[in-house]
Formats: structure tokens, sequence, C-alpha cells
């Protein structure tokens, strides 16, 4: 490991405060939990439910973007009341509570309901969780700090899908019945919160500062709202990942075995994520959000043309390449073009505009794969995709340069 020049931070996984490997590890629990679910999900609605894919894109929509835009509340309201970490735990509390009630719903109307709740409760944590996270990390760890929290998330999103792959297993493809593995790591996570989590006695400046007014929203920069815009951008290239895994039944594979597209995807994803926040603390944002992109468009490309299961693994993987190589850097973005007493409702609206992205972008994926079938579904988003790249490489280098 390098060493860093006198009066300067170490580097590494060592340097990195234990509140963010504590806040990484409650990740990790809640994404297992919460991905056990939503890899079996959407065959749940498809298959015993009767949903079309239509529906589950419209739900997937309205449940991501529900949450995103929840986020923008409880992030003002962490700054408003100068503390984060309640609010955080309100919301994994909640998230938590949903998950017992999906093995005991029996109509599409119940799992739309959990679903909604289980979103709402992560839309309550997620931006005080992102801005807490940059008030405990140093400034020229953000990249790192939030890298390490993208890729423990993300091993639960491993764990999630191979769990489920055992429980369909073990209870022969009874989906309720593996749901209630669920329950267990969500509320581990909150534990681990409560206790691990230690925030710091100031945030965003500390009790001295006047009352949040309206008119701060001027303060924001305007690199700041470029942030946002390409967020937005990237998320309306790329739609829910319930795709993938409708994709994966669409070419023959065995209903118990699906989730392993998002095992693969999530592995992807755990593998590049702390790499690339490394990365960017060294100055290489802007090459990372376009070979992102890159990711994406290869990625579209070979779902689209898959005929076997082992193609959609590919592009599961390319995926998964794309969201480690993007996700920690925009939100370690965010906390750098941000003022430090508005970074929860910085990531607030930031997540704002991605939610109503997502919603608009799965809706339309679903409204696609029924009129014209899942290749025209991709093929679009590939075309969505490359949009997006040529407005990246229009701004210049300049665009992933996290501040200081």
């Amino acid at each position: 490991m390098a060493k860093s020049g006198p009066g300067l931070p170490r580097r590494g996984l060592a340097a990195i405060p234990r509140s963010v490997w504590a806040l990484g590890i409650v990740s990790l629990c809640m994404d297992l939990s919460s991905e056990l679910i939503h890899s079996l999900l959407p065959l749940y609605m498809s298959i015993v439910l009767g949903a079309s894919a239509l529906t589950i894109g419209i739900i997937e929509g309205i449940a991501e973007g529900l949450a995103l835009i929840v986020k923008v509340i409880s992030g003002v309201w962490s700054d408003v009341v100068r503390k984060r970490k309640a609010i955080v735990v309100i919301g994994y509390g909640m998230a938590a509570l949903t998950k017992v009630i999906f093995p005991l719903a029996h109509t599409l109307g119940w799992i739309v309901a959990a679903r909604f709740a289980d979103r709402i409760g992560k839309g309550i944590r997620g931006a005080p969780r992102d801005a807490l996270i940059a008030d405990i990390t140093p400034a020229e760890m953000r990249g790192a700090s939030f890298g390490l929290r993208q890729a423990l998330d993300t091993v639960g999103g491993i764990g999630g899908p191979l769990l489920a792959l055992a429980a369909m297993a073990y209870f022969a493809d009874d989906f309720r019945e593996s749901f209630w593995l669920a329950v267990v790591p969500a509320f581990i996570c909150v534990v681990v919160l409560v206790v691990g989590v230690h925030e710091p006695a100031q945030v965003g400046g500390g009790d001295e500062q006047p009352p949040l007014r309206m008119t701060d929203a001027k303060r924001f920069p305007a690199r700041y709202w470029i942030v946002v815009a390409i967020a937005a951008v990237f998320t309306l290239a790329r739609f829910s990942e319930a795709f993938l895994v409708l994709r994966a039944q669409n070419v023959g594979l065995r209903v118990a075995l699906v989730p392993w597209v998002m095992v693969i995807m999530s592995f992807v994803y755990a593998l590049v994520a702390y790499p690339a926040g490394v990365a960017a603390d060294r100055g290489h944002g802007a090459k990372l959000l376009w070979s992102g992109l890159v990711a994406l468009i290869v990625a579209d490309l070979v779902l689209a043309s898959a005929s076997t299961s082992a193609v959609v693994f590919v592009g599961a993987a390319l995926w998964g390449l794309h969201m480690g190589l993007t996700q920690g850097l925009l939100a370690a973005l965010v906390a750098g073009a941000a003022p430090a007493d508005l970074r929860g409702s910085a990531f607030g609206v930031f997540n704002l505009a991605s939610g109503i992205a997502l919603l608009v972008a799965s809706a339309l994926a679903g409204w696609l794969w029924d009129a014209y079938g899942p290749r025209f579904t991709f093929y679009a988003g590939a075309l969505f995709t490359a949009v997006a790249l040529l407005g990246l490489l229009a701004r210049g280098g300049d665009v992933g340069r996290l501040e200081r």
C-alpha cells in the first residue's frame, strides 16, 4: 500500500472510517434480503399472479421512482434537523417490516403494496445515508468510501439471488416459502445500524448554521446540476433490472435458475465498484463515466441478440460492469459539488431526477416488450445510451472530476 505524504490521511481500505464500513454492512444485509425477493418477484408476478410485462414494468418503475422521490423529503429533512442517523434507522426499519408481507401476500394488490412500502423505506434512508457518508469521510477518500459502500451493498446483491436459488431448490419452487428467508438479514441490518454507526457531533457545518430556506436552492453550483442531468440521462438509458430476469426466462432458462442472472450482474458490480471509486479519487472520473456507458451499450446489444441463457449471463455481467463504473462515482460527484449543509437535499434532488427517469424508462421498456418483443426493448436501451454517451463526450473531460 502506498503511503501518503506528511499530514495526509492514509490511503486504502484501512483508512476508511468505521462507520462507513458499518453502513456498508448494513447495505449488504438489506440487499441480501431485498435481492432474494426481487430476483424472484418478477417471475412470481408473471407466472403465479399472471401480470404482463407492461404491468411489471409500470410497478417496478413506480416502486423505484417512489423511492427516489421520497429521498427528496428525507434528504431535506435531514438537513433541517441536522441529524441523519435517526432518519436512516426509520427507513431501514420500515423496509425490514415489509419483508414479512411478501410471503403472506396472495394477491397482486398485496404484493404491490409491500413493494411500494419497501421502496418508501428505501427512499427514507437513501439520501440521509449518502449524506452521512459524505459527512464522515475525508474529501480525498469520497470515491473510495462510496465505492466501498456500493461494493458491500452489491455483495448482498450476489448473496440474495444465491439464497433464492437455494431456497427454490429446497422448497421445491415454492415462492412464498422462499420469501420467508428474507426476513432474517433485514432485521440484522437494523441492529448493525443502531449499534455500529456513529454520527458526527455536527452535520453540515454545525448547529450554528441558520435554518434552511427555499432560497438555499440557489446555492447549488452549476456543476451540481450538470451531475444531476447526467445521472438522469444515464437512468433513462437503463431501465429496471427486472427485465434482465424476464429476458432469462424468455430464452428458456428454468425458473429455479433465473436468479443466476442477478448473481452474475451483482458479482461484477461488487468487483468493480471499489476500484472504480479509488480511480475516481485519482482523477479518472470522466473515463469511468464514458466507459460505463460503453459497457451498457454492449450489454443492451448482447441482451437484444440473446438466444441462450449463456448469452444473457454475458449481458448481465456487462450490465454489472456499467453499474460498478458509474454509481459510486455519481454519488461522490454529488457529495463534492453540493454545499456541506445541503448534502441531504442535494442527494434527494439528485435521486428525484433519477426516479422520474427510471419511471419513464421502465414503463417504456414494458410497453416495448409487450408491443414489439424483448429484442426491440434492449435495442431501444442501446440507442438511448448512445445518445447519453455522445452528450457526455460533448461536455469534455471535466465532468467526472471530484471536488476537494
